[in-house]
């Protein structure tokens, strides 16, 4: 469908925007940038990258998002669930490695988006996504602790290891440092409560800044620790990518660009439940991809939906792109002119604005709602959480997606997929029942439920050899198959060929116009001629009868 791909702004724009929205969404933009701000910074940090990379992404990559994306509200930049990711990829291949991998998992989504994936990646279990973003919110929780409390000591890349070191640093905790962060944490988990158009997280740093500059306390700082916040930017410079360098980092690559895709989709999903609309999956993610790709080359790391900032833009009116849009632009301003002043920000203020990010992305609600499940589903749960927080976020969703498929097909398997139709059988399209009488002995009429795939094929083969008596006939009614795949085909063509070794005709009735046609290409036909293939139940079973009477 045309509209699969175009973006809503433009779509918008033909039908016109009221002037008074207009106007609501350059104010939200506004607040959602200035929002932004100190998330960008504190993201970025986090990641193990400089600041400025992290207000870069926002801007350029919350810009393209927005201006080309499938979602009337979508705000794009970095987010929290990245920061495991990215610091591990820093970790690993360095700020040039990220720039790449970031800039390859841009082609990637565009991709997903062309294959038009969108409408699929809805179907991914929720539990393996409630397993890694719990799993995240630990490790930003644990990761934090550091600059919470002021250490000085450097941190090993494990959990256990930093934990350790916790264990072992507690004499040199800095309490002027440990004071301001535990001020940012209830600022901005609470600020909300009396001042509400203004974020908390800003309140926490302006009330911080100022607190620092008033005692004198010497406590680590942006500026300090990690230099100068840059208000200015790289020239765009397309990376060098080579074979050698796609199989070094296609892994990383590919999981920025599931991870990505993901959140994204997962973010405008909710963006349409607060406003009731509805977004164009393959739009949004060609421009995640785009936005991504044009990102690296100005040195920026991955973007995606961020889902609080869109509920912000949701909450102050924004409805149309251009409120996005804003926020960048607003983002722009803020960097070319102030980003030096940002540097006096203290590393424990951020440390607790990001304490209350991993709190509100753990869903701690919804990982013990599961827990509650008795089902098979815990343990895609517990997998996914326990290896995103002692492995690698990259082989948690690598697993994660892997049990889940093997799951899935568990749970059809374990679908009846056949069934035996008799006199008794309540149904009342069947005109037989009433009105034709059959010879039970000769003719046995089984009933395909649902689609005939390779996790069914094999209880489909198993119920069909469990057939003790001799009939003539072996009607198999197919209403309910929508599609059969290779390996139900082959199953298909191996049952046939079983009975009619055995003088027992297979009839085919209730078959699909497009399985009909896919028959000539499966050598169905070569195997059942086409007069034993019906359209309905009762043309088959009177072909039976007739043939059972004149034989």
């Amino acid at each position: 469908m045309k509209n699969d791909f175009t973006p809503k702004l433009f779509t918008l724009l033909q039908e016109g925007i009221p002037a008074k929205q207009w106007k609501k969404d350059l104010l939200s933009g506004l607040v959602v940038g200035i929002v932004a701000l100190p998330l960008a910074i504190a993201f970025a940090i986090a990641s193990g990258v400089p600041p400025e990379k992290g207000l870069i992404t926002a801007i350029i990559a919350g810009f393209i998002i927005s201006a080309f994306g499938g979602s009337r509200v979508q705000i794009g930049g970095p987010t929290g669930a990245f920061i495991i990711l990215v610091y591990g990829v820093v970790a690993q291949y360095g700020i040039d490695g990220l720039v790449i991998s970031t800039f390859m998992a841009g082609f990637i989504i565009i991709g997903f988006g062309i294959a038009k994936l969108g409408n699929y990646l809805k179907f991914i279990p929720y539990p393996l996504i409630v397993g890694f973003t719990s799993g995240i919110a630990v490790i930003i929780f644990t990761s934090q602790l550091k600059d919470l409390f002021g250490l000085q000591d450097a941190l090993p890349a494990d959990f256990i290891g930093k934990w350790n070191v916790y264990a072992h640093s507690w004499r040199a905790v800095d309490a002027h440092a440990c004071l301001i962060g535990l001020i940012a944490v209830v600022i901005t988990a609470f600020a909300y409560r009396i001042i509400s158009f203004i974020p908390g997280s800003l309140i926490a740093i302006v009330v911080c800044l100022v607190l620092v500059q008033w005692t004198g306390w010497q406590v680590p700082t942006i500026e300090n620790t990690l230099g100068v916040v840059r208000n200015t930017f790289d020239r765009p410079h397309i990376p060098r990518v080579d074979y050698a360098t796609i199989r070094e980092l296609i892994q990383p690559a590919f999981a920025i660009a599931v991870l990505g895709a993901i959140e994204s989709l997962l973010s405008a999903v909710v963006a349409d439940g607060m406003i009731g609309g509805k977004h164009r999956p393959n739009a949004e993610l060609i421009a995640q991809g785009g936005a991504n790709i044009i990102s690296a080359l100005f040195g920026g790391i991955p973007a995606t939906g961020a889902i609080a900032r869109t509920a912000t833009n949701v909450k102050n009116g924004g409805r149309t792109p251009i409120a996005g849009m804003v926020h960048a632009i607003t983002l722009c301003i803020i960097m070319l002119f102030f980003a030096p002043y940002a540097g006096h920000i203290p590393l424990s203020c951020l440390a607790g604005i990001l304490l209350v990010v991993a709190y509100n992305m753990s869903e701690w609600r919804n990982f013990k709602h599961i827990l509650k499940s008795k089902s098979l589903d815990i343990t895609i749960l517990l997998t996914t959480f326990f290896l995103t927080i002692f492995f690698d976020l990259i082989i948690a969703i690598e697993v994660g997606l892997v049990l889940s498929s093997f799951l899935f097909m568990k749970r059809m398997s374990e679908t009846p997929v056949l069934s035996v139709i008799t006199a008794e059988t309540n149904d009342e399209d069947v005109l037989f029942q009433k009105e034709l009488k059959y010879d039970s002995e000769k003719i046995i009429i089984y009933e395909i439920n649902g689609p005939l795939f390779f996790g069914a094929a094999r209880q489909f083969q198993e119920v069909l050899s469990r057939i003790h008596k001799q009939p003539k006939y072996i009607i198999l009614r197919m209403r309910n198959v929508p599609f059969i795949d290779q390996t139900g085909y082959r199953a298909l063509r191996d049952m046939i060929r079983q009975f009619e070794s055995k003088h027992i005709q297979v009839l085919l009735s209730g078959v699909r116009p497009e399985l009909s046609a896919e028959f000539e290409s499966r050598n169905i036909y070569a195997l059942i001629p086409r007069e034993r293939i019906f359209l309905h139940i009762d043309a088959a079973l009177l072909y039976a009868q007739d043939a059972l009477s004149t034989g």
